[in-house]
Order: structure tokens, then C-alpha cells, then sequence
């Protein structure tokens, strides 16, 4: 390389550098306001099958596949998983998720990332997991939430429903 091309190579990477540069600290990011806290629901849950297992007739096993003959007919759908979250008892989010899965008999997957004022809150989850929408798990927690703090909301059915992490 001769010394022409490196004079005129230097202001192309000077401004390469300077732009890198700028960008690396400018403009300023807020990734939440000062005053706001977030909350985020996340969790993924296999609701109960949407009918019941029913006990297969002798005309109906007569007119199946001899390898096809099994006594018991359980439909593999699940029913609908509806979730809300309640802060200081006002609904601040709430959504019914279906089952995933061409036959829809796989876990729904729930997430939500929601901005709160900072503060102190009472914070209550509800989950209806069944055919017929009840609300059959509930928890709740009091918490102090501070400026730019995360609470995170999970629901394991077999650690007793919903934790509250923050």
C-alpha cells in the first residue's frame, strides 16, 4: 500500500469511528420513566381437556379398525386459559389465550410486560384453566414496587399456582 491510499482511506475510517462513536453514547435512552416500575406476566400452562374421556360402545368398537379399538375416546383439546391481573382492584390486563398445537392440546403461552407507577401496590392473578371459565386459582401479594423494579408474575400448577418475584 502506497501512502496515497492511506491519506485517503484515513478521513473515510475518522468518520467511520466518529460515528460509532456518537451512536455508542447519543442519543440518550430512557428505558423507563423515572416514576415507573414494570410488571410481567409470563408463564406457559396446559388447561384441562375441554370433554371428558367417554367409554367407547360395543357398536361403536365394532365399527373401528381392529387395531383402532380402544375402550376409552379422550379428545385431545384443552380448554382455554384466561388470565387477569388486578392492581389495587382495577383490571389491568386480561386476556384468554387458546392452546397451541394443531389439535390444540399443548400448553398456552402468556406474556406481558406492563409499565406501573412506582409505588406501593396490591397486586392479584386469576386463572380460569377448565371448560366452564371459572377462576380456580388465585394469588395475591402487597409490594413495594421502586422506581425502574421489575415484579414478575409465573404461574407453576405444581408449586401451587402463581409466584410473585420482584
Amino acid at each position: 500500500m502506497n501512502l496515497r491510499s492511506i491519506l485517503l482511506q484515513a478521513p473515510a475510517y475518522v468518520a467511520f469511528a466518529a460515528f460509532i462513536g456518537y451512536f455508542s453514547a447519543a442519543p440518550l435512552y430512557h428505558h423507563l420513566a423515572a416514576d415507573r416500575a414494570v410488571v410481567k406476566l409470563s408463564f406457559s400452562h396446559a388447561a384441562e381437556r375441554r370433554e371428558e374421556c367417554h367409554t367407547r360402545t360395543a357398536e361403536e368398537l365394532a365399527k373401528l379398525a381392529p387395531n383402532m379399538r380402544a375402550p376409552l375416546d379422550c379428545p385431545r383439546a384443552r380448554a382455554d386459559v384466561h388470565v387477569e391481573v388486578m392492581m389495587d382492584g382495577a383490571v389491568i390486563f386480561s386476556a384468554v389465550e387458546h392452546a397451541s398445537g394443531l389439535r390444540h392440546d399443548l400448553p398456552a403461552t402468556v406474556y406481558r410486560r406492563l409499565e406501573v407507577p412506582a409505588g406501593h401496590h396490591v397486586f392479584r392473578a386469576r386463572l380460569a384453566d377448565n371448560a366452564s371459565g371459572e377462576f380456580r386459582h388465585d394469588g395475591q401479594i402487597e409490594v413495594d414496587l421502586a422506581p425502574g423494579r421489575v415484579l414478575v408474575i409465573d404461574f407453576v400448577a405444581s408449586r401451587g399456582g402463581f409466584r410473585f418475584r420482584s
